[in-house]
C-alpha cells in the first residue's frame, strides 16, 4: 500500500547507522552473497498497491479491481496509522480470496514481470546483481514474485508470504505461519535460511528492515526522497519479450481510477468505432473513425492491381500486432482482402468486415487452401503466427514462400495507451473491443517493396531463405529484433498451453470476464 514520503532529516536520522546504497562499491563482490527487501530497495515504488491491483483485475475480475479500489483508502489508513502487518493482509485477502492458484500463478509469470521490471531501482539493481548469490526477503507473497525474481534477476532463494491454499488448489485469502515477512519476521526468516553464515551484504529502504539487515557483514539503506531512474531495458539480465494481460500502465491508485472511470465510456466507443467499420464502406467509416479518435497511418505505396500478368492476387506478408492487422490493411489497400487465421474466437470471426479463412496446421492442406484463396484474389498472411507486443520478431513460418512471387512485405505498428488488443490467456473475442476502448488507438501501416523476382522461390531460393529474409527486412524497417521464438514458445510461457483456442461457450466466457472467480 502507499506509504508516506519521509522527510529527509526524519529518514536519515533512522538509518544513521547505514550509509546510502549509492555508496556501496561493486567492484570483487563476484562471490559474495546479497539479502535484499523488494518494495522500496530494488523496485523505486515503496507502494506493492498496483500489483495486487494488477492480480485483482488480471486473475480475478474487473469487479474485485473496482472493489479492491473503492477499499484502497481504508487499507492506506491501516497500513501507515495502526498496523502494516495488517493492512498487507487486507491486501492480500481482498485481492487473492478465492482465486485459483493456477491462475494466480499465471498472471505472477506472464503479467507482473513487465511491471517489476519497469520499476526497477537502477541504483539498487547494479549493486545487486554484482554479487554471485542473490536473495530476497519480502513481505508480498512468495508465490507471486519468485517468477520473475528467479527468471529475470536469477535469485537463488525468495523468503517471503505464504498464502493459505485451500484442498481444491484456490487461494483462501489468509496466509500462514510465520505470518507477513515485516520486522523481526523478515530477521527470523533470513536467520532460518542462512542459519550461522552471515550474508555479506543487505539491502534495505525503512526501518523495519534494520532487523535482517543487521545479520549482514554490510548494509545500505535506499532513500525514498531520491528520484532514481529506472533500469534501461538494455541493462536487463534477460530481455523481456513475451507478456500478457490487459493493462498497458501500472495501476496506481490515480490510475486505477482513470482506467475504472473510462471503461465504461470506452466500452461504448469501442462499440461504436466497430459498428462504424463493419457497417459502413471503408472511404466513409476511415474519416468517421478519425472524428472519434482512431488514426490509421499509411507509409509506401499500396498495390492496387496484380502485379504480374498472371490473374492471381498479392500476398502481404505482415508483422503481427494484434488480429485487426489484415483489416487495417484493408483499409490502407481500399479494397477486401482475404486473411488467414489459425486460431481465433467465433465472434471475432462474425464481426470481421473482411473474409477469414481458418488453417488446420496441417501443411499440404494449408498450403492447397491458400493457393486457391490467391486465384481468388489478395491475400494477407501473418507468418509469425501469433502477437508480440514487445519490438521483436517471432521465427516466420515459410510456407507463404512457396505459394508466389508476387510478395509484398507490409509492417504494420500500432500505439495504444490504456488496454491491450491481444491476450494469451483471457478471452480472444475481446482482443478486438479492448483495442477499441483505447481513447486515441493508433495503426501505423507501411507498404514494403515487393520482393524482387530473384529473391523468391521461382527466382532460385529456398522458402526458409525466402521467409528469414523478410522477416529481417520488416525487422529492419520496424527497428525490431528477428528471433527464432515461436508461437508455442510464447504461449507455453504466458499460458501453459500451445495457444489453440478452447470451443467455450459464450456465457462461459462472460462468466470469466466479469464475474468473480
Amino acid at each position: 500500500m502507499e506509504t508516506q514520503e519521509p522527510d529527509p532529516v526524519t529518514s536519515f536520522h533512522c538509518s544513521e547507522n547505514y550509509d546510502e546504497v549509492e555508496n556501496c562499491r561493486v567492484e570483487g563482490r563476484a562471490n559474495q552473497s546479497i539479502v535484499s527487501d523488494l518494495d522500496g530497495t530494488l523496485l523505486r515504488s515503496r507502494s506493492s498497491f498496483p500489483y495486487f491491483m494488477l492480480l485483482a483485475f488480471e486473475a480475478g475480475s474487473p469487479l474485485r479491481f473496482i472493489i479492491l479500489l473503492l477499499v484502497s483508502p481504508i487499507v492506506w489508513f491501516v497500513y501507515n496509522f495502526i498496523s502494516e502487518v495488517v493492512g498487507i493482509k487486507m491486501l492480500i485477502f481482498i485481492s487473492l480470496a478465492g482465486l485459483k492458484v493456477s491462475a494466480i500463478e499465471s498472471v505472477a509469470r506472464g503479467v507482473l514481470p513487465k511491471f517489476f521490471l519497469e520499476d526497477m531501482h537502477s541504483i539498487s539493481y547494479r549493486v545487486f546483481i554484482s554479487c554471485e548469490k542473490r536473495y530476497v526477503v519480502t513481505a508480498n507473497p512468495r508465490i507471486i514474485v519468485e517468477p520473475f525474481l528467479k527468471e529475470y534477476l536469477d535469485v537463488d532463494a525468495v523468503m517471503g508470504t505464504e498464502l493459505q491454499i485451500s484442498s481444491g488448489g484456490y487461494a483462501t485469502g489468509f496466509v500462514t505461519g510465520p505470518g507477513v515477512l515485516v520486522g523481526t519476521a523478515k530477521q527470523r526468516a533470513v536467520k532460518k535460511y542462512f542459519g550461522s553464515d552471515q550474508p555479506d551484504l543487505g539491502l534495505g529502504d525503512r526501518t523495519s528492515d534494520f532487523a535482517f539487515m543487521d545479520l549482514c557483514k554490510e548494509a545500505y539503506i535506499v532513500p525514498s526522497y531520491k528520484e532514481v531512474p529506472s533500469v534501461t531495458k538494455k541493462d536487463y539480465l534477460k530481455p523481456l519479450i513475451f507478456h500478457d494481460g490487459r493493462l498497458v500502465c501500472r495501476p496506481t491508485p490515480l490510475m486505477a481510477l482513470a482506467v475504472t472511470l473510462w471503461c465504461p465510456i470506452g466500452f461504448v466507443l469501442a462499440i461504436i468505432r466497430m459498428f462504424i467499420g463493419i457497417m459502413l464502406p471503408m472511404w466513409w467509416a476511415l474519416p468517421l473513425e478519425a472524428m472519434l479518435g482512431v488514426t490509421v497511418r499509411i507509409k509506401g505505396i499500396p498495390p492496387t492491381c496484380p502485379l504480374r500478368s498472371k490473374k492471381r492476387g498479392v500476398l502481404f506478408v505482415c508483422s503481427h500486432r494484434t488480429l485487426l492487422d489484415p483489416i487495417f490493411l484493408s483499409i490502407a489497400v481500399r479494397r477486401k482482402v482475404t486473411a488467414v487465421t489459425y486460431s481465433i474466437s467465433r465472434l471475432s470471426e462474425v464481426l470481421a468486415p473482411i473474409r477469414t479463412v481458418r488453417l488446420t496446421r496441417d501443411r499440404n492442406t494449408d498450403a492447397s487452401t491458400m493457393a486457391s484463396l490467391l486465384d481468388e484474389g489478395d491475400l494477407v498472411v501473418c507468418p509469425e503466427g501469433t502477437t508480440c507486443r514487445e519490438p521483436y520478431l517471432l521465427r516466420f513460418s515459410s510456407l507463404f514462400a512457396e505459394l508466389t512471387d508476387q510478395i509484398v512485405p507490409v509492417t504494420m505498428n500500432i500505439k495504444i495507451s490504456m488496454f491491450h488488443g491481444t491476450s494469451a490467456r483471457g478471452w480472444k473475442g475481446m482482443d478486438p473491443f479492448f483495442f477499441f476502448m483505447n481513447p486515441r488507438p493508433k495503426y501505423e501501416v507501411t507498404f514494403l517493396d515487393q520482393l524482387p523476382h530473384q529473391l523468391t522461390c521461382n527466382g532460385g531460393k529456398t522458402s526458409h531463405e525466402v521467409a528469414n529474409y523478410i522477416q529481417r527486412v520488416l525487422a529492419n524497417s520496424l527497428g525490431f529484433q528477428c528471433t527464432n521464438l515461436t508461437r508455442k514458445d510464447k504461449y507455453r510461457v504466458l499460458a501453459g498451453n500451445d495457444g489453440i483456442v478452447p470451443d467455450r461457450s459464450l456465457r462461459q466466457r462472460a462468466s470469466r470476464i466479469f464475474g468473480l472467480q
